[in-house]
């Protein structure tokens, strides 16, 4: 399960209107940019590459990501989606990229036992947004833990919350 993520590495405490202000494309700070990323893509490219011997040894390898519906390129097309004005370059990018991952992932290894699945947990109350999120720990869990827990004729390759698949 790879969970770690941030959503900024700017001054800690900042609302999600500051935040989402400070991510704009036009304003976003490279380093804040470059600094999101290390942790939400290449944090998960190098522990999954570090995992892949242990996990081509199980007898049921299981790589789920953490992701988010705001890395939907589809969903955040959208001019209906209520919560597109939060994509900028900093967080949004980082999950999309994840989600490009899981993917690359998923094809190279889809002769393997091992699946690899992107979760979204819904907008979760944690450090991540200053606990402003609308559902529980336990809640946004669900997901991730079916992906986790799938036999051998579950999907690979899926990026889906509870609800069921999700758009790329």
């Amino acid at each position: 399960m790879n969970n770690a993520a941030v959503s900024h590495a700017g001054k800690p405490g900042r609302s999600l209107e500051e935040i989402g202000k400070s991510g704009r494309a036009s304003v976003a700070s490279l380093d804040e940019v470059r600094a999101v990323f290390e942790t939400n893509v290449f944090g998960v490219i190098a522990v999954t590459q570090a995992m892949l011997p242990l996990l081509r040894e199980a007898p049921a390898g299981r790589i789920v990501n953490v992701s988010s519906a705001a890395g939907s390129l589809t969903m955040n097309a959208e001019p209906t989606n209520p919560h597109r004005a939060m994509f900028g370059v900093v967080y949004s990018p980082s999950k999309t990229a994840l989600n490009a991952i899981t993917l690359a992932f998923a094809l190279e290894l889809e002769s393997t036992r091992i699946k690899v699945n992107a979760a979204c947990p819904g907008f979760t109350a944690t450090d991540l947004n200053n606990f402003e999120g609308t559902r529980t720990v336990e809640q946004a869990a669900r997901e991730p833990v079916r992906l986790a827990l799938l036999d051998a004729n579950g999907p690979t390759g899926t990026f889906s919350n509870e609800d069921g698949p999700l758009p790329w």
